[in-house]
């Protein structure tokens, strides 16, 4: 029965890691959806802010306004390649972990089929054992009525 606690040992520690990966794949999937958050009001910002450019330079445009805004605007679009460079970051991170995560999960079913494999075994060779018991009393009990009998009737054999 040891064995069978050394496998239940292993089930406890890979159980506690496939945990623990999947809070971290989480986590990922979180901060993910916050940096597209991030992103998506970026990208709102910039619409906005063409639009209200558009409607401004109509009335005015000095050079002085257009070089401001282009110059704020490359800073936005700036902005917005750093955060798809995170998200893209963040992707790549979240492949990795699912990878990861689903290596962990075939590794904890594999050390489950084991044990149950090795508890049927355990299970037959208790059943074998109190079978063959069992056997052997009967036997036993065969006999013993066997001999009383010849003692009773000696002159039947």
């Amino acid at each position: 029965m040891s064995g069978l606690h050394s496998i239940r040992l292993a089930i406890d520690v890979a159980t506690k890691k496939r945990d623990q990966l999947s809070k971290e794949l989480a986590e990922i999937q979180k901060t993910m959806l916050f940096s597209q958050g991030q992103l998506e009001q970026l990208q709102a910002y910039s619409g906005d802010t063409d639009a209200r450019w558009t409607s401004v330079a109509r009335v005015c445009a000095t050079p002085e306004l257009m070089r401001h805004h282009y110059q704020f605007m490359d800073r936005l679009h700036h902005a917005m390649g750093l955060q798809e460079g995170v998200l893209r970051d963040l992707l790549r991170r979240a492949d990795v972990a699912r990878k990861v995560l689903l290596d962990a999960e075939f590794r904890l079913n594999g050390l489950k089929r084991i044990l149950a494999t090795r508890q049927a075994e355990a299970m037959a060779g208790q059943v074998r054992r109190e079978q063959k018991q069992t056997d052997e009393f009967a036997a036993m009990q065969f006999r013993r009525v066997m001999g009383e009998n010849q003692l009773e009737n000696p002159h039947e054999h």
